[in-house]
């Protein structure tokens, strides 16, 4: 299957899909918006990025919830997920660690084993 149709395709891949939008609204989140709030005394872009950031920091968690009932990983490996959301670069990390690795064991139909 095409990676791209895959992002849209299946769960684990717009889990893949949200990890990114998520990881990357937290870094404009604290990267920009947060110093334009408190140095340059402008908080146009923390509400406009805030609520967009915490739509996907919900997405993400449901998302990552579904995923792992569906595919019926341990708690231990769901758990390294969800915490990633809340660490810069964190769901970058989990995306080349943990969810390529199972993306790539969904398409080749063997069980998904975190290193």
């Amino acid at each position: 299957m095409n990676k791209m149709k895959q992002l849209f395709t299946t769960p684990l891949g717009r889990l893949r899909l949200v990890s990114y939008l998520e990881g990357i609204s937290l870094l404009v989140l604290l990267g920009i918006a947060v110093p334009l709030k408190y140095f340059a005394s402008d908080p146009t872009m923390v509400k406009t990025i805030g609520p967009v950031h915490g739509m996907l920091f919900l997405w993400f968690i449901l998302s990552t919830l579904s995923v792992g009932v569906e595919r019926q990983w341990r708690w231990q490996t769901t758990s390294k997920i969800l915490v990633a959301c809340i660490i810069p670069f964190g769901t970058f990390y989990i995306d080349r660690y943990i969810l390529r690795q199972a993306s790539k064991e969904a398409q080749t139909g063997e069980g998904f084993h975190e290193n």
